[in-house]
């Protein structure tokens, strides 16, 4: 029978904010292991944290792995049977912990179950890789008239049950990825396999969104929107020649590789700091992926 020991919550950080990351704490039962896996060598506020919680592993990296590597390595000491992989901008449900117990027993034969937002009804938390069983199943999720546990194709990766089970190797998530398109990934090759992935409306969160790595000050969100725009593209485009084909990379890739360099001249001809830097790192992202080079991109000091 499922139990909440049984079940290991993994939050991967990088110069989180303190209270962003307690308030995301304080929402797990405190039956549940935790492992806090900080990408770098230090974390700041480590004894403050372990002197208020007693479920709490943390562990630093030593370096910036990005989210896939940097679950991996958490995953690679976990023993329970079950993951929860939470991103440290959300906060879960006051039932979230009871009801994931019920979700357990009910989802018997599951790989990846995927978790509904509290209030936010535009994103989707799950859909198809078919752009018209997306569409029906997003014209469903608006019309709250999804299963209780829905099978879909794919999850958002910031709040995911994972069945450690159904994978021989700790290793889940492609570490090419630094940032975005990490839980797609792994979807597509879930359901390649035949096996199950479903959202659960009982499984609920609250996202801050685009806060887990922002830091306290200025020049680190500036870097972080650097690494946002160079990664979303860099990651697209292999995300499609991985899985599909490189000629398919191209057809999904190419309009916004002009667009970027477009759009990047017309702002670097007017002067608008701002935007000029969003698609000048935009266009490294794709023509970067394009050419076959890793994501090397940091944006180090």
């Amino acid at each position: 029978m499922p139990s909440l020991e049984n079940i290991t919550v993994i939050i991967v950080t990088y110069l989180t904010q303190k209270h962003i990351l307690i308030n995301c704490l304080k929402s797990i039962d405190n039956r549940v292991k935790i492992k806090i896996v900080e990408n770098s060598q230090n974390f700041e506020f480590k004894n403050e944290i372990l002197s208020n919680f007693d479920n709490i592993e943390i562990i630093c990296t030593g370096e910036n792995l990005g989210y896939g590597k940097g679950n991996n390595f958490g995953l690679k000491s976990t023993n329970t049977d079950y993951a929860l992989i939470l991103n440290p901008d959300l906060i879960c449900d006051s039932e979230f912990f009871s009801n994931i117990i019920k979700v357990l027993e009910s989802a018997k034969n599951f790989s990846i179950i995927g978790c509904q937002y509290q209030k936010d009804r535009i994103f989707l938390p799950a859909g198809f890789f078919n752009k018209k069983q997306n569409k029906k199943f997003a014209n469903k999720f608006k019309n709250e008239k999804i299963d209780d546990l829905e099978k879909v194709n794919w999850v958002t990766g910031c709040s995911m049950l994972l069945n450690l089970k159904k994978f021989s190797d700790k290793e889940v998530f492609d570490k090419n990825f630094f940032l975005y398109f990490e839980e797609f990934d792994l979807c597509k090759s879930v359901i390649d396999k035949g096996e199950n992935i479903y959202t659960s409306k009982y499984l609920k969160i609250d996202h801050l969104g685009f806060q887990s790595s922002l830091g306290n000050n200025l020049e680190n969100r500036d870097r972080a929107n650097r690494l946002r725009e160079w990664h979303w593209m860099w990651s697209s485009f292999y995300f499609y020649k991985k899985n599909y084909s490189y000629m398919r990379a191209l057809y999904e890739m190419s309009g916004k590789l002009i667009k970027s360099f477009l759009k990047f001249n017309f702002y670097f001809l007017t002067l608008q700091k701002v935007n000029k830097e969003k698609y000048f790192y935009r266009f490294l992202g794709i023509f970067n992926s394009m050419i076959g080079r890793s994501s090397f991109f940091r944006d180090k000091k």
